[in-house]
């Protein structure tokens, strides 16, 4: 079940948590003649391939949501999930834009109510070197969520990955 928490199961249905299961099944056989691989006949390798794929996702989603005690732990997972983002997402804030303070170490934002933003150079260094150790090479940009220290907004702060390599050099 680790993979279908990753998607919304009744979004793949076309349907919503409130729904009965009668609903959720309808949804499902609907959508299950529509990418039936046994239907598609002959077509195009790449259009079967997609649908079966998207079949595959429907009858996943469909075996977890028709039991009572799968669904119910599905949905405590997500209502788990919604708990963990704590902090509403004010903008994104890019590194470049943030002040520097070469006596702190620090780089900082200053946030609509006064407060500010801050993260230590440390931190966007640690944070880099994490991203090439974990091999992330389709991402140019990196980032962390900052609080503000005042009121309950939080930024992304982000960087490129050769913009922290140029301002570390300088430094």
């Amino acid at each position: 079940m680790c993979e279908a928490a990753e998607k919304d199961l009744y979004a793949v249905l076309g349907a919503s948590s409130s729904d009965s299961v009668q609903q959720l099944r309808h949804r499902y056989q609907q959508l299950a003649l529509q990418y039936h691989p046994d239907r598609l006949g002959g077509e195009g390798s790449l259009e079967v391939e997609s649908s079966v794929k998207k079949f595959l996702e429907v009858d996943a989603a469909w075996r977890i949501l028709s039991d009572q005690n799968t669904r119910r732990q599905y949905d405590l997972q997500r209502r788990a999930q919604e708990l963990k983002q704590d902090w509403p997402m004010d903008s994104t804030v890019y590194l470049e834009d943030m002040t520097w303070d070469q006596d702190e170490g620090v780089h900082s934002y200053s946030c609509r109510c006064g407060g500010g933003y801050v993260i230590s150079g440390a931190e966007v260094e640690e944070e880099t070197k994490r991203r090439q150790q974990d091999d992330i090479e389709e991402e140019e940009h990196r980032g962390v969520v900052v609080c503000c220290d005042t009121c309950s907004l939080s930024v992304y702060i982000t960087w490129s990955l050769h913009t922290k390599t140029q301002m570390l050099k300088c430094q």
